[in-house]
């Protein structure tokens, strides 16, 4: 919507402004000396943002968003199961220390002593033999968890791993035997 308006000043220059919200021009009309007008003419730029303007930029903020959410949770999930792939498979850091154990002791731990007897002397093995040269992981039992914050499950010897021990994770869903489980065995 045009708008104008006109204001006399002191002096005899008459101020006119024309324009809508977006652009207003403003003129001054002045008396020369010779009895001429002259006019000068001056820009006012606004500052700010308009309503349209800053709804337009939000939905483009939440469309981008509609898009980049999920396919980021689907990544947060793909990387945590490629976290739990590369701690249980067998150049993974437990893989690893459940090698050293059985370097130390000749043996893996059994399905009793858990991944317990990577932090703590199992009672089965004699404290002066000098075979336990553990704890074999940093931290805690309490600390060794999946990235779904469950415990890794172990049994050895393995079902899967004969001559092994199986290690796995419950997964996403934290229900053991589903489709989702990480384990450090392959199928039959």
């Amino acid at each position: 919507m045009m708008r104008m308006r006109c204001a006399r000043r002191h002096g005899g220059s008459v101020d006119l402004t024309v324009g809508d919200n977006a652009k207003v021009r403003r003129f001054r009309l002045r008396a020369g000396q010779s009895g001429e007008h002259e006019m000068s003419r001056r820009v006012v730029r606004r500052t700010g943002f308009t309503l349209i303007e800053v709804l337009m930029v939000a939905a483009i903020l939440a469309l981008l968003a509609a898009f980049a959410v999920p396919a980021l949770m689907g990544s947060t999930d793909e990387a945590k199961v490629n976290i739990c792939k590369a701690e249980i498979g067998h150049s993974g850091s437990l893989a690893q220390s459940l090698d050293k154990y059985r370097f130390d002791v000749g043996r893996y731990p059994d399905t009793q002593e858990g991944l317990e007897a990577m932090y703590i002397r199992p009672s089965s093995i004699d404290e002066d033999s000098g075979r336990w040269k553990g704890p074999y992981l940093k931290g805690s039992i309490e600390e060794l968890r999946d990235p779904w914050d469950q415990e890794y499950r172990y049994r050895a010897p393995g079902e899967f791993n004969e001559k092994m021990y199986d290690l796995w994770s419950i997964g996403p869903d934290g229900r053991d035997g589903t489709d989702d489980d990480v384990k450090n065995w392959v199928e039959k």
